[in-house]
């Protein structure tokens, strides 16, 4: 991966050349930024640079390092990532049982987020995470010689989903890491992240693209149209997978439009008559079926369309994107019931639900006490 192919992100590219040229790398950095922006393809992109002893454009250093990184094979590059049990691994479950998936992820998309890599894996349903086994692995790879007699480099991707144990059993070698060994963790979020890790580690933030960034980014690897390009740039709010994923056209695995007007409908006869919430608790019960981490994409989900209700609310057309699919469904006259009113605590509640089916907490009393509160918000009034 060279710094050229990765879409903006000018000034972190120039910072991390530089530091490097003037051997000033920080044994830890956090690259945090939201999904689609270009944080896991910046670290590989960073590591071949030190590994293959580059200079300006990436490429200039050692030939047979860098033909070993256009397979993101090198010894001395190591990847710890969120995974779980599958048919095939059952007991504790490492990145290293991974690793041919993980390079196919890498080479098919390296702009794909979290639940793209569970989908890949076949775990879907369930939570990733990276476990105290995860981390004495970490501990025995990184304690063995470099390979090539130069440095190591870790790269921790999603590193929000460390659970405790994980970070205990990490803090001291984040804080006294053998000779030449450089940790790069990945988040999207630093709220997430154990302080007693993030003290540890230099952050760099990372921002969504701009519009023009995809675009270009489109037209170069996709050979999109350059209009097409732009519609979809408009649409994606700066995240390059999203935009991919409408290029290709994919088909999401989840009908979540279907189940959100189903959702809403139901919302609406729900008021003010109580038979109308056993359809509520019927749809709680089918979402409640479904693996967690399908249940919290389904509730971001949910977020865009609300906030998309609001701005075509309010007139703000350029920002607006949605193109519900479902004939009967019109967002123009739906979007009179969200407002300044009720959006602030419709978004808490989704927020909320989130945070508690990532802490495992009961689904369908979670979706089931959900439903019934919007019943309430849809109809409230500003």
């Amino acid at each position: 991966m060279l710094f050229q192919e990765i879409l903006g992100q000018e000034h972190i590219k120039n910072h991390l050349k530089r530091s490097a040229d003037l051997g000033r790398i920080a044994h830890a950095q956090l690259f945090v930024g939201p999904e689609g922006c270009g944080t896991l393809p910046m670290a590989i992109a960073y590591a071949q640079y030190i590994l293959c002893q580059n200079s300006g454009e990436n490429n200039t250093g050692n030939s047979s390092c860098n033909l070993k990184f256009e397979q993101v094979s090198h010894p001395d590059l190591h990847f710890a990532f969120p995974v779980a049990g599958t048919e095939d691994v059952k007991s504790h479950p490492v990145s290293s049982n991974f690793l041919t998936e993980w390079r196919e992820f890498l080479a098919e998309n390296p702009y794909a987020g979290l639940f793209d890599w569970l989908q890949k894996i076949g775990i879907e349903k369930k939570q990733g995470n990276i476990s105290v086994h995860e981390a004495a692995e970490i501990n025995k790879s990184l304690s063995l010689k470099a390979f090539e007699g130069g440095y190591k480099v870790m790269i921790i991707w999603m590193a929000e989903k460390m659970n405790t144990q994980a970070a205990n059993k990490l803090l001291k070698l984040l804080e006294e890491p053998p000779s030449k060994t450089i940790f790069i963790l990945i988040a999207e979020s630093k709220d997430a992240i154990l302080q007693t890790i993030l003290s540890r580690c230099q952050v760099l933030d990372f921002i969504g693209l701009s519009e023009s960034e995809i675009a270009i980014g489109l037209q170069d690897k996709y050979q999109c149209e350059e209009k097409l390009a732009h519609r979809i740039a408009h649409q994606s709010e700066g995240n390059f997978n999203k935009a991919i994923q409408l290029f290709l056209k994919d088909e999401d695995d989840y009908p979540f439009e279907e189940w959100f007007i189903e959702w809403v409908r139901s919302a609406f006869k729900a008021k003010g008559n109580a038979a109308a919430i056993h359809d509520l608790i019927a749809w709680s019960e089918k979402i409640a079926s479904l693996g967690r981490e399908v249940q919290k994409q389904f509730l971001h989900y949910c977020i865009q369309f609300f906030r998309q209700a609001m701005l075509q609310n309010y007139q703000v057309n350029q920002l607006v994107y949605f193109e519900p699919k479902t004939s009967n469904f019109q967002l123009e006259k739906f979007a009179p019931f969200v407002d300044g009113g009720n959006i602030m605590e419709i978004y808490k509640e989704l927020d909320d639900a989130i945070y508690h089916i990532e802490r495992n907490g009961n689904s369908k009393l979670i979706l089931t006490d959900l439903s019934i509160k919007l019943t309430r918000l849809i109809h409230k009034k500003s």
